[in-house]
Order: structure tokens, then sequence, then C-alpha cells
């Protein structure tokens, strides 16, 4: 009889990401403070509304990693699958704000806010798909 080892077990388990909506409210934050200072009403009134929309998002969507997949669900419907089969690479940009998840498919890439949080985010990416990271480069590398 043969047991499965820590690592094993954390990659056939699913884990559902919790909200994180700092992002939502700092691009809020950034659009009222534009619109205390004057300026373009337009402009401003564009970032507040992206900004609660991303709130609104924050609070209805979801993440899933499954042992095969991330699953985006919409109030416990699901939105959409992408296998890992299919993904050649992924990167966070500004994770620490949080920022942006980057990933691409045979398909097609994909841009994602980071409305979940990003710790947990990234601890699951590194064990599913650890090996497809892409760093950020250093301005002064040569490669």
């Amino acid at each position: 009889m043969t047991t499965k080892t820590s690592s094993q077990q954390d990659l056939n388990q699913s884990e559902i990401l919790k909200q994180d909506s700092r992002l939502p409210i700092y691009i809020s934050v950034i659009g009222i403070a534009l619109f205390l200072l004057g300026v373009n009403k337009w402009a401003t009134l564009s970032i507040l509304i992206f900004g609660v929309f991303l709130l609104i998002q924050s609070f209805i969507l979801r993440l899933e990693f499954t042992s095969d997949a991330l699953v985006v669900w919409q109030l416990n419907r699901e939105l959409r699958r992408f296998p890992f089969k299919n993904w050649l690479a992924w990167r966070l940009f500004l994770p620490q704000l949080p920022g942006i998840l980057y990933f691409r498919e045979e398909a097609s890439p994909h841009l994602l806010p980071i409305l979940f949080d990003p710790d947990k985010l990234e601890s699951q990416l590194r064990l599913k798909v650890g090996s497809l990271e892409k760093p950020n480069k250093s301005p002064n590398s040569l490669s």
C-alpha cells in the first residue's frame, strides 16, 4: 500500500481563493482623488466606474484551482475553465498591489485583474503550473 506525499495531495485538492478587494478600492480612491483635484470629469468618472465595476466583480467571481484546471465561477455558475495542459506561460504583474495575472494558453493570452488573495493565487500557480512561470527580467539583465 502506497501513501501519497503531501505535495501529491496538494496537487489533487481543489482550492477556492478568497476575494481581495484592494485593487478595486485603490482604483476607486484614485478616481475620487482625481475628481477632488478637478481633473477632467469624464476621465475621472471612467476611472471611478471601472473601480466600482471591479469591486462588484470581486464579490461575484471566484477562482478555483482544481487538479487539472483553473475554473472561474460567477455566482455559483461555472463561467470558464482553463485546463492547465493548455497553458504555455504565466506571470504576476505587481502582485504586491495586487495587480494583474497574465497567462497564455495555446489558443490565446489572458489578463485578469487580481481580485483574489494574491499570496494564495501565487502559491497555487506555483503548485499547479510552476514550471511555466515567466519571471520578470530586471532592466539590467542582458538576456
